[in-house]
């Protein structure tokens, strides 16, 4: 009986033995699978081990305290009533860029909102307001306000979306965002350089016409404010915010809102880049009438290098420019100095051409054989020369008594016209302009004051119209 007893009990022992042996290897599993994970992780913590944070737990109890769940935000606050007004509040950061060539400023602002939405009140014993960031922002209603004319735009991003909303307890409501947008500008060019641009940047809501939602300027010209702002090719005079009214035929009558800021632009600059360059190609075509006028070489190829500089700068100009069907400031003053230097070339085609002429004559009237006279030299060479006539080969005629009446009579006749006859005169312009021809280094001469005193003039003219 004890045999079989002691049997029996050898028989639990041996069916007990793996069960209870399998508890320290999974509790020495746990142990080292805890402390790879503590070693994978640094010594720290798995954070998806723990529960969620504290800040989604208290969004939630926010959106229990505004009780966003009980009514449909879809709905501007107040439908059916009359229009929900919207105060706006800008503060321009900068103006990051302004292109002539896209007709198109860049501008960083932070864009505010004030409503009232009584929904969203909340009993409060501090009267204390409440901040969200923009998770909260996409479960309510905000205005939707848009930048007319703009081409593109964007909400900061980095490190958060620069959203912001703070709600007070009446349901009193401040939703501020940072944006940058780019608009058209019309600009009108008519006196680049010269000139000054009036830029303007318009809000309206998209959706909601004047009977739904009424914008408006939250503290009147105060609402505009902006900082220091230093632009490299204009100076920034004024920031106007100004209200006005935009019918569409589809849907009707929107307010609007404009920030209005004037742009005068910096001359320095293209004094230094075209001016200035422009008139020193101007002056060094001058130079070609202080150069001999037989020297062909010297003074086409600096006519030609200056017609050629002041072709590169109108192009360099015009590729900076949009391409506008009027005439430009810039323009003017780029072509008039083209036309100085291209006359200045032309000057000294006429100066060798003349001078050809002349010498031709010369070699005619050394060719003048001995049988001719004085009347017939005069009458081939155009003027009379005494340095040019050799009179010493013409045998002198011994006067006689026929010969001095005959010179009498012909003297008379000259010097007494009858009565009723016309004196034909020659025009002392065109004698002059003969004697300019025959006399070709004197072009040169007058080209030396007529034309600085011409582009002087010009300057004159030119600048008391646009500066």
């Amino acid at each position: 009986m004890r045999v079989a007893l002691l049997a029996f009990r050898l028989m639990c022992l041996a069916w007990l033995w793996p069960v209870s042996s399998q508890y320290p290897s999974k509790r020495r599993h746990k142990e080292q699978h805890g402390e790879n994970t503590k070693q994978k992780h640094g010594g720290r913590v798995d954070l998806k081990m723990k529960k969620q944070d504290s800040t989604k737990s208290l969004l939630i109890k926010s959106e229990q305290l505004l009780r966003i769940e009980d009514h449909d935000f879809a709905m501007r606050p107040g439908f059916g009533g009359s229009a929900i007004p919207v105060g706006i509040d800008v503060q321009v950061e900068s103006i990051d860029s302004i292109s002539e060539v896209n007709m198109d400023f860049t501008m960083t602002l932070y864009l505010r909102h004030y409503w009232q939405d009584g929904r969203l009140a909340f009993p409060s014993s501090s009267n204390k307001s409440r901040t969200f960031d923009a998770r909260l922002v996409k479960k309510i209603w905000v205005p939707d306000v848009f930048f007319v004319h703009s081409k593109r735009s964007f909400i900061h991003d980095t490190t958060m979306e620069n959203i912001m909303l703070r709600v007070f307890p009446d349901g009193n409501i401040l939703y501020s965002v940072r944006i940058t947008v780019t608009a058209l500008c019309s600009m009108d060019f008519s006196s680049f350089p010269l000139d000054t641009q009036n830029c303007s940047l318009e809000l309206e809501s998209y959706a909601y016409n004047e009977n739904d939602l009424m914008l408006y300027w939250k503290n009147g010209n105060d609402s505009l404010r902006t900082d220091e702002i230093v632009l490299s090719q204009f100076f920034v005079e004024d920031f106007q915010p100004s209200f006005g009214l935009a019918f569409y035929s589809s849907t009707g009558w929107y307010n609007r809102l404009n920030i209005n800021f004037l742009l005068r632009r910096h001359i320095f600059f293209f004094m230094l880049q075209t001016y200035f360059p422009t008139m020193l190609m101007v002056m060094l075509s001058w130079v070609s009438f202080w150069i001999d006028r037989r020297a062909v070489p010297a003074r086409v190829s600096l006519g030609i290098t200056t017609v050629l500089t002041m072709s590169t700068i109108i192009t360099g100009v015009s590729a900076s420019m949009p391409q506008v069907s009027y005439v430009k400031a810039v323009d003017i003053y780029l072509w008039a100095s083209f036309l100085f230097v291209f006359l200045s070339v032309i000057e000294y085609a006429a100066v060798n051409y003349f001078t050809t002429v002349e010498e031709m004559k010369r070699l005619r009237r050394a060719k003048i054989p001995n049988s001719y006279d004085a009347t017939q030299a005069m009458a081939f060479d155009g003027c009379f020369h005494d340095n040019d006539i050799e009179l010493t080969s013409f045998t002198e005629v011994p006067s006689t008594p026929n010969t001095e009446r005959n010179t009498q009579t012909r003297n008379s006749t000259v010097s007494g016209p009858t009565e009723g006859t016309r004196l034909r005169h020659k025009n002392p312009v065109l004698q002059h302009f003969s004697f300019i021809m025959s006399n070709s280094y004197m072009i040169d001469s007058y080209s030396r004051v007529i034309f600085p005193l011409a582009y002087l003039l010009f300057n004159i003219i030119y600048w008391s119209l646009y500066a």
